[in-house]
């Protein structure tokens, strides 16, 4: 028999009392059971929650004091919250919600608190073993040197003309940031890579391609970036994670591959799919983010995946779905983390050849490129075509027979990097605003080609910077005199929302966003 493993994080106050009732008097407390404690059951976050989960374990506890009686305060309705968004995570994962569980007790109740654990324990054991298998720690790289000197060769890094133009561009360095692309070339070409201050500036570039649109050399010094930090993961260097690792977690979990992930099942009724169709949308990983930001920033980027949907629906076009989806694993590439990176591309390529899929559409442009581009590139071949629904929008609007009703606000563009640089694409989403009845489109001082990042890529290297990258962008889109901000990526939706919930300038930073997907679907008809 499997032996299961119960991790149970125990509050230092009210309810360790109980449990150290119950051992003083001998009392059966399962023996899968693991306790940890903990000053305060509020301090363990989402991530910790799930990296448990990511690590194997088949179940966890947390169990912290009675409300009101929290001696921090808010420790109880904290744990709560994050027991709550954890347990939704853990059901679109297939992992089934109630392998997490939250209790509070007061120190009078060991035997309430023992009838708790043996419950938990038997329910645990009746769901059956986690699906979930660890990933591999991965190997150490010996050949350092040599395989720095590979990337700087690679990337032909030693073209750099030490300009600056990358730096007079980086909106990192314009931020005031003391960061310096060409500064981190000439710093890895003199062998200093070892340097904590090297490795942490390797570990903030945003990689949103400005500097290299700028080379005259043409140094991609984003995918520069990309193949250092892999060598450096392989090293263990720190990777400053934002959100406790929380994605990263999220991703490497969703490689094991007996996972039955239910990537689909909170999709309205009404959008007609055809699971026989060859033609698929492939949706991304916005079911997950608006389940983490929910009591945070709220965002709704789920609604971008339905309104796709109800576009190709309109189009009478009835895509199949890949109901265990899973993440296309452009955050772990582009964070260092190649080995599961690779297992996803697999998984995700393997299931739908499986179902004989010939054309990916995709709304999210860091799918896209990833799909389209990174898995070729990194030795994953699809076998299928990968169209961005913009292109297939443009293209149905083209037949004729198609309008807009009048919009009654003034839009701004916030253009993704992975669309208007990495693929060059930023007349994509500009042909269909263009063929809106807004008010007024205007677009922001820095928009196409040079456009400033939403602040924040791969999830990794979010600081003071960030955010102040974030509130330029937003003070250029109220310069418009704009009301409506229109994105096309999910991030940055949350990165700009991450800004408007900043307690002094939150206020003065407010505009509503939406996709440009939901302003097509909300204002399209047939003539």
């Amino acid at each position: 028999m499997k032996e299961f493993n119960i991790i149970l994080f125990m509050c230092n106050w009210g309810p360790h009392a109980a449990f150290q009732t119950l051992q003083d008097t001998a009392a059966l407390i399962p023996d899968e059971i693991k306790m940890v404690r903990i000053p305060c059951v509020g301090r363990i976050s989402k991530a910790l929650l799930l990296r448990c989960f990511e690590m194997g374990t088949h179940g966890v506890a947390l169990v912290g004091c009675r409300p009101g009686s929290c001696r921090y305060g808010t420790g109880s309705s904290n744990a709560q919250g994050h027991v709550e968004d954890t347990r939704g995570i853990l059901e679109l994962l297939g992992l089934g919600k109630d392998r997490l569980r939250l209790a509070t007790f007061l120190p009078d109740e060991p035997e309430r608190l023992l009838s708790f654990l043996q419950d938990f324990s038997a329910e645990i054991r009746e769901m059956g073993p986690s699906l979930v298998v660890p990933s591999e720690e991965s190997i150490l790289e010996t050949e350092g040197e040599d395989r720095v000197k590979d990337i700087v060769s690679a990337h032909d890094v030693y073209a750099c003309q030490d300009c600056g133009k990358c730096s007079s561009a980086c909106p990192l360095t314009l931020a005031g940031k003391p960061f310096s692309p060409r500064g981190i070339v000439g710093e890895v070409i003199a062998g200093h890579i070892d340097d904590p201050a090297v490795q942490k500036d390797i570990w903030s570039c945003l990689t949103c391609g400005l500097c290299y649109d700028r080379c005259p050399s043409a140094v991609n010094f984003a995918e520069f970036i990309r193949d250092l930090r892999h060598y450096l993961a392989t090293r263990g260097s720190n990777s400053y994670a934002a959100h406790g690792g929380f994605f990263q977690s999220l991703m490497r979990t969703m490689t094991s591959e007996e996972l039955p992930i239910r990537h689909w099942d909170w999709l309205p009724k009404d959008i007609r799919t055809d699971p026989d169709s060859k033609v698929l949308f492939f949706g991304g990983c916005a079911p997950y983010f608006d389940i983490f930001f929910r009591t945070h920033l709220g965002v709704k980027t789920r609604n971008t995946l339905v309104d796709s949907l109800r576009l190709l629906n309109f189009f009478d076009i009835h895509p199949a779905l890949l109901q265990d989806e899973r993440c296309c694993g452009h955050d772990l590439l582009w964070s260092g983390d190649q080995e599961n990176f690779l297992k996803l591309a697999q998984l995700n390529v393997r299931a739908l050849q499986d179902m004989g899929v010939e054309e990916v559409i995709t709304a999210c442009p860091e799918c896209y490129h990833t799909l389209a581009r990174d898995y070729p590139r990194q030795g994953v071949d699809p076998g299928f075509k990968v169209t961005h629904i913009f292109d297939l929008i443009e293209k149905e609007i083209d037949k004729g027979a198609v309008s807009f009703k009048e919009l009654d606000r003034k839009l701004t563009f916030q253009d993704p990097c992975r669309l208007s640089r990495l693929e060059n694409r930023s007349d994509l989403p500009r042909k269909l605003i263009r063929r809106l009845n807004p008010v007024s489109f205007d677009e922001m001082a820095d928009h196409g080609a040079s456009a400033i990042c939403c602040g924040n890529s791969a999830w990794i290297g979010c600081d003071a910077f960030s955010k102040a990258l974030q509130v330029k962008r937003i003070r250029q889109a109220h310069e418009t005199g704009s009301d409506l901000l229109v994105t096309a990526c999910p991030k940055c939706q949350i990165h700009l929302r991450c800004a408007m919930e900043d307690p002094f300038l939150g206020e003065a930073l407010q505009m509503e966003m939406m996709d440009v997907t939901s302003v097509l679907a909300q204002t399209i008809e047939w003539e």
